[in-house]
């Protein structure tokens, strides 16, 4: 097993791989950007290197270098970045370094989304129709779309994530769109390469999660449904799939598992699929990287997906066969994003002025966020992973919504009142959800929902010193409202009232204060707004 470990991201995912890292005994190294440096990551990291400039993660040389000074035997790559870049996974290798994730010729032949689609026809999969390779011009491109007939997707071929997809569903707009899937293509993956397929509607989004190691054995975890998003980008995932039964899911995690063998594939891959009203599918893509999404599987198998990836990397054996996986239950995800659902999801980049994160059982939460974290703009918006688990769908879904009730955050706009929307939709509710769920079945947001104030709610109050206790009673007796200055409710009435009643910036004597209080000053008073008060009076008087 290794000793120390090179994690080649940041956010939610580094900070998941550091404690998996962690469980394991094995040191981490992180690395960030400038505009990370305060990043939870960074914290929880047994070592950090700063890289540079906010494309920095990007820097697949200084990566490795790093890497090697630090004497990390491995690298994980976590998802988006250099993740599915072959030439990182090769360069690794050149210098020493095991990059945990299946080979570069792997990712050659699945990463480019392109290759992937001929591997799979060769290999009897089948595939949505489409153009067979890379798109080199865009005549040739508008030619193949129009033979097929409107809509089309454009894809990128290094893609992910969404990022690099254009739905064209009329002549006039290709060219648009294929300047934009181009343009973006290579802002996110640095290869501008796009490849046509044909834009099938009313279907649902299925991916199966497949586990490869070094000696042969493949198994699938079940499926994932993604099929809640919004312009590719995927929004609510949940596992299992209410539309599959255990026979089209033995069927299409068969195809999976075939999809993987035909490239040699080996660690932790996604293969996706769109499914029909019919029950027909087809071949979308292979993810060679760990999902955004795992967590839901991990959820219902009971299978860390990150400790099985670094076993896998060093070579240990699977140890378990497909009889041996189990689903039980029934996981949802949703994406908290730092986003304005009523401005047309506007990212809202800011800092976290207050950060209440729900809990309970069958609760998780992937997160890099903390009160005071600021969420900048040249990254994506995520604030974290909510997850939950239930013994059935209709449990697993009371549950996420008593959980985005629950979390607090202020200082950004957030996209939970529009995942309260979606879990409160018959259609969703039901299990009839499809990649145009957004558009067909839900309106604009209701105004109940916008307008919906939680009550104020503050983080643990510390103990008052003694100068809080002088400063607001004009005493050194820290006995004069409480017991030995410890925070008791009468310590904290008397402060809260004197932060209340503060004129000129003075606050009045101690008499005066209990005069407030026995006048009705906090009778009947939140409690909130007591701690509250006291956080004002730490502010304005130990600053």
């Amino acid at each position: 097993m290794f000793k120390k470990i090179l994690i080649a991201n940041r956010g939610e995912i580094a900070v998941r791989i550091i404690r998996a890292c962690h469980e394991l005994d094995i040191a981490t190294v992180a690395v960030y950007s400038e505009a990370d440096a305060h990043s939870l990551h960074v914290q929880l990291a047994d070592e950090a290197y700063c890289l540079g400039g906010p494309r920095s993660y990007l820097e697949a040389e200084k990566i490795i270098e790093v890497a090697v000074k630090a004497g990390a035997q491995a690298v994980h790559p976590g998802y988006g970045f250099l993740a599915e870049n072959a030439d990182f996974a090769r360069r690794c290798a050149e210098n020493g370094l095991v990059f945990i994730g299946p080979s570069p010729e792997a990712i050659e032949a699945m990463g480019d989304k392109a290759v992937a689609r001929e591997t799979m026809i060769k290999a009897g999969v089948p595939v949505v129709p489409g153009s067979e390779a890379i798109i080199e011009s865009e005549a040739e491109a508008l030619k193949l779309a129009t033979r097929m007939g409107f809509p089309v997707l454009l894809k990128a071929a290094a893609g992910g994530g969404g990022r690099g997809m254009r739905i064209v569903r009329q002549k006039s707009e290709f060219a648009e769109a294929w300047r934009a899937a181009r343009s973006e293509a290579q802002t996110w993956f640095n290869n501008p390469d796009v490849y046509l397929e044909k834009y099938l509607e009313n279907c649902r989004h299925i991916e199966f999660q497949i586990l490869a190691d070094n000696h042969g054995n493949v198994v699938y975890l079940g499926e994932r449904d993604c099929s809640v998003q919004r312009r590719n980008q995927k929004l609510i995932e949940e596992a299992p799939s209410p539309a599959l039964s255990s026979r089209l899911r033995e069927i299409m995690g068969g195809v999976a598992v075939r999809a993987a063998q035909a490239v040699n594939y080996s660690g932790a891959g996604t293969v996706e699929f769109l499914l029909t009203r019919d029950g027909d599918f087809y071949f979308m893509e292979m993810n060679t990287r760990i999902q955004v999404e795992h967590p839901v599987t991990e959820m219902i198998t009971g299978i860390d997906l990150i400790k099985e990836q670094i076993r896998i990397a060093a070579g240990e054996p699977l140890g378990y066969e497909q009889k041996d996986i189990q689903i039980r239950g029934h996981a949802i995800e949703c994406r908290i994003n730092a986003e304005d659902p009523f401005n047309n999801f506007l990212p809202n980049p800011g800092t976290i002025t207050f950060y209440r994160p729900p809990g309970g059982f069958g609760v998780r939460l992937d997160s890099a966020a903390y009160q005071g974290y600021t969420i900048t703009p040249f990254y994506d918006s995520m604030i974290g992973k909510l997850i939950v688990w239930g013994h059935d769908r209709q449990e697993a879904i009371q549950r996420m919504r008593r959980c985005l009730k629950e979390f607090l955050i202020e200082g950004v706009t957030t996209t939970i009142p529009f995942h309260l929307q979606v879990l409160d939709n018959f259609y969703f509710q039901k299990g009839e959800v499809y990649t145009n769920f957004l558009t067909t079945r839900m309106g604009p947001l209701a105004p109940k929902e916008k307008a919906a104030v939680r009550p104020p709610v503050t983080e643990a109050v510390p103990r008052p010193g003694p100068e809080a206790v002088k400063a607001v009673t004009g005493s050194d007796n820290q006995r004069v409202a409480g017991t030995g200055g410890e925070l008791t409710p009468e310590l904290l009435a008397v402060i809260a009232a004197a932060v209340d009643a503060v004129s000129d910036g003075k606050p009045l004597q101690i008499r005066e204060i209990r005069r407030a209080d026995r006048d009705g000053g906090l009778a009947g008073g939140s409690p909130w707004r007591v701690l509250g008060l006291y956080q004002q009076m730490q502010s304005r008087l130990l600053r």
